[in-house]
């Protein structure tokens, strides 16, 4: 049997959604399916704002850009993350400070704590396979007055704020739950991603959701962004081909990272039925992973559901008890062979060439590095039958006991 680590989902509501767009709007680029998507964002979420970008990397990238961060400033972010968290803020000059995670693969908050002077301009939590961070701390923390006191504000939303920004790097979390809250309201600003391997997708993109408090004005703010996301044009390309819509103004330094409503349509045929098909049918997948791997001594289940978090269910994260990364990659070698297609969320920052060039070191990050060591990332998407998930379960157990695994002591790698 062939099971591929991911797929999307791509059927008949995908496939009518996108000929409409081609045969019946006369539109490709940012038009009403963009809209309509951002519609139904608000209404998942119940934010009052979100604006679809053509990734997650663009979003974050636009958002910092709002909040008038720049070089020498700093983004506090985890070390378990994959590196576009990191290269958001390097791409606009921005200094990445990375901290240690917990064992729920998220941000330690007192980590944060310790990483924050006065330079420090965002927050930047990762809720790593679609599991929420722990926000009400977080926010906390960042309202301390001791917190506000070191912040320094440089322009005019900065000192509106008065608080380094917290923005979420949900790319994973789209339908998880914070204490009955959903993903995209717990914090200032929330992006979640549509690649093509997320939980709903549009190909690439993404979709910035905003949660600014008073003073701000989310509405207001989303139209400036909507100009912003279009270099700076104050009319999309669909607005200006109305009736006497040509005339336009360029009111700030934007970036170009609008999403094309070809790819919004299929966002939008998936979003639709998202909470009522596609998200139950991913956590019965988890379910039945956990009951399966629950009773092995040696499997270490991924985080899902506590009295205040629920999980997505984007990503299954198991680790392996007792082993080193040689032992895992071994293990992982066997799994593909049996037809299944695995992975490992991920390789810590602090163990890539660019970042060991910068003075990144995993040695700093214990807990990354112990995480990263055992994991095994499993298939879970749409379209996985109860009984390829079975095949999938088989296939790590018979891996695992092929291996001959025994207790080590997992020490911190280059």
């Amino acid at each position: 049997m062939h099971i591929p680590f991911s797929l999307p989902v791509i059927d008949a509501d995908v496939i009518h959604e996108v000929n409409d767009c081609l045969t019946n709007t006369g539109w490709l680029t940012t038009g009403p399916k963009v809209r309509q998507l951002e519609e139904e964002f608000k209404k998942l979420t119940g934010v009052e704002a979100a604006l679809c970008v053509n990734s997650w990397t663009s979003g974050a990238m636009l958002m910092l850009r709002w909040f008038d961060i720049g070089p020498g400033d700093e983004v506090i972010i985890p070390a378990y993350t994959y590196s576009a968290t990191a290269l958001c803020a390097m791409n606009i000059g921005a200094i990445p400070v990375m901290v240690d995670v917990k064992d729920d693969f998220n941000i330690d908050v007192e980590k944060i704590r310790a990483a924050i002077t006065p330079r420090t301009k965002a927050i930047m939590p990762v809720d790593i396979g679609g599991y929420p961070c722990d926000y009400d701390e977080i926010m906390a923390l960042v309202n301390e007055p001791s917190v506000r006191a070191m912040f320094q504000p440089a322009t005019d939303r900065q000192k509106v704020l008065g608080r380094p920004l917290v923005l979420v790097d949900a790319a994973h979390s789209i339908g998880a739950t914070y204490k009955g809250r959903p993903a995209g309201t717990l914090a200032d600003v929330s992006i979640f991603s549509l690649h093509s391997v997320k939980n709903v997708t549009t190909g690439e993109g993404g979709c910035i959701c905003l949660s600014l408090p008073h003073p701000f004005d989310n509405k207001a703010e989303y139209q400036f962004l909507k100009a912003f996301a279009l270099n700076g044009q104050n009319k999309s390309a669909f607005e200006k081909n109305q009736a006497g819509g040509w005339r336009y103004d360029i009111i700030a330094q934007g970036l170009k990272v609008n999403m094309p409503d070809i790819c919004a349509a299929i966002g939008l045929a998936q979003i639709r039925k998202y909470a009522s098909e596609l998200l139950p049918e991913r956590k019965r997948i988890f379910e039945q992973y956990n009951a399966a791997f629950s009773k092995h001594d040696w499997a270490i289940l991924p985080p899902y559901r506590n009295a205040i978090k629920e999980s997505c269910g984007h990503l299954y994260l198991l680790r392996i008890a007792g082993v080193d990364e040689e032992q895992r990659d071994e293990i992982i070698r066997l799994i593909s062979e049996t037809g299944v297609g695995v992975n490992v969320h991920y390789i810590p920052m602090a163990m890539l060439t660019l970042f060991k060039e910068k003075g990144y070191r995993i040695s700093d990050y214990p807990n990354t590095y112990k995480l990263y060591a055992n994991e095994i990332s499993l298939p879970i998407y749409n379209g996985l039958t109860e009984d390829k998930v079975a095949y999938v379960i088989d296939a790590v157990v018979g891996s695992y006991e092929a291996v001959g695994c025994f207790p080590i002591a997992i020490g911190i790698g280059g």
